[in-house]
């Protein structure tokens, strides 16, 4: 059974290959197959073509061609195109030569045959008499028809054409605008009215338009047909017309209010309260430091370097003052719950003030005694460099040392300064610290 369902396969697929017909497998074509020549007409390159140039044939009388390929080069006023073939096929004449002006489109300008046609059996057809309609040609035809079948299509019930009445001309003469040519297309409400009262768009151009440049609206159409007064139009541009702008000529201006004359001037707030501190110091530790900076290094040290230093030392790590507001970081940290990482002191900016200090301890050169010269003790640098003899400077400066008597030791000094209210306990602890560097630890100062 099997070896029989397959010769009747093998003998199916024999006859079917037997029985293709040649002229379908060659395809669609268009051109016909019975020795018939075609005419070749004048191509359209654009809808606006009516008529153009042959420039040059590319294909000669007799010679073949296949699809895609050249057959004649076209001139307009435009530009310079070429005619490609549709399909393959055999140049058999050409009626309109190279250099033809003013070929209408449409017109006979070669006959082409097919490629396995004999040339000399072939007969050529007669030449078909047709012409391609211009565009406005074709508009006019389409209207002519869209109308015919409107019309044919119309129920014996439909509207009869618009007449004009007697009512309707008089609105027409009383209407204040003017007819005038409109311009294509019409606005879409005055399409429809003119389709609705069965009015042709020529009527369009004797309705008086009230529109900007002569524009015809709705309300001209309505007017024209007596749906509403011939005044409507116009009183509505107008009233259109005069809400386009802002009327101000009823506004009045607002009297400038009159500027109250301050009673009593503003008095500026008044300066932060301030208080003296003050505790009393005695230098006689730092004249000793002094004496000995001078009698082993030449070097006259004054006592505002040690009081300064000092000042710079304790001013180091203050309890915060009473009016210290809280910084960004600080905000932040207590918004997190990180008080205790909060700073708890501040450096301060205390300026002491000294009084009562004594006359021989101030620091300043005394006059210099005769057979000495007024250059004072040497340079430092000259002394380190060795451009000086130290024996020669420390013999000069043996004469400006200041040998503090138990008198000026004793004289009581007095250090002060000025701090807000509220922070006299700051105040006091930074004093006590100066007064401990002074009196207690003067060398700590030289360093």
């Amino acid at each position: 059974m099997a070896s029989f369902v397959a010769v009747y396969r093998l003998s199916a697929r024999v006859a079917g290959g037997q029985l293709k017909n040649p002229i379908a497998a060659r395809g669609l074509r268009t051109s016909a197959s019975n020795l018939a020549a075609q005419n070749f007409m004048m191509p359209a390159m654009s809808p606006t073509m009516t008529e153009g140039n042959i420039s040059t044939w590319k294909i000669k009388e007799g010679e073949s061609f296949s699809a895609g390929d050249v057959l004649l080069e076209i001139e307009t006023d435009k530009a310079q195109m070429d005619v490609e073939a549709q399909e393959d096929g055999k140049m058999a004449k050409i009626t309109q030569g190279d250099g033809t002006k003013g070929v209408k489109v449409g017109s006979r300008i070669a006959v082409i045959a097919d490629s396995n046609d004999d040339l000399s059996t072939l007969r050529i057809p007669s030449e078909e008499p047709t012409s391609i309609p211009s565009p406005q040609e074709e508009s006019s035809t389409l209207d002519r028809a869209r109308t015919s079948e409107s019309q044919a299509g119309a129920s014996p019930t439909s509207k009869p054409p618009f007449q004009k009445s007697a009512a309707s001309e008089a609105t027409s003469q009383g209407s204040i605008g003017t007819p005038s040519k409109q311009r294509l297309p019409l606005l879409p409400s005055v399409a429809h009215l003119l389709q609705s009262h069965s009015l042709p768009t020529s009527e369009a151009d004797k309705i008086p338009a009230t529109g900007p440049k002569g524009r015809l609206l709705k309300g001209d159409v309505l007017a024209y047909v007596g749906s509403v007064s011939s005044t409507y139009p116009k009183s509505l541009s107008d009233n259109i017309t005069s809400r386009g702008h802002l009327d101000l000529s009823n506004i009045k201006l607002s009297p400038a209010p009159v500027q109250q004359k301050p009673t009593a001037q503003a008095t500026s707030p008044p300066p932060p309260q301030e208080s003296k501190v003050g505790v009393s110091v005695n230098f006689s530790e730092v004249m000793k430091v002094q004496q000995r900076i001078e009698r082993k290094l030449g070097i006259c040290m004054p006592l505002s370097t040690f009081i300064a230093r000092a000042t710079d030392i304790a001013n180091d790590d203050l309890p915060l003052p009473c009016n210290a507001k809280p910084s960004q970081d600080d905000l932040f940290n207590q918004i997190l719950g990180l008080d205790a990482l909060m700073s708890k002191t501040a450096r301060g900016s205390f300026t002491l003030q000294v009084t009562a200090l004594p006359t021989l301890s101030t620091g300043l050169a005394p006059k210099p005694s005769k057979g000495t010269t007024t250059t004072g003790s040497g340079d430092i640098i000259d002394i380190l460099t060795g451009s000086v003899s130290r024996k020669t400077t420390a013999a000069r400066s043996m004469d400006h040392v200041i040998v503090p008597s138990s008198a000026h030791a004793a004289t009581t000094n007095v250090i002060s300064v000025m701090v807000p209210a509220g922070d006299e306990r700051r105040g006091r602890l930074f004093l006590g610290r100066v007064k401990a560097y002074l009196e207690s630890e003067p060398g700590r100062l030289v360093l």
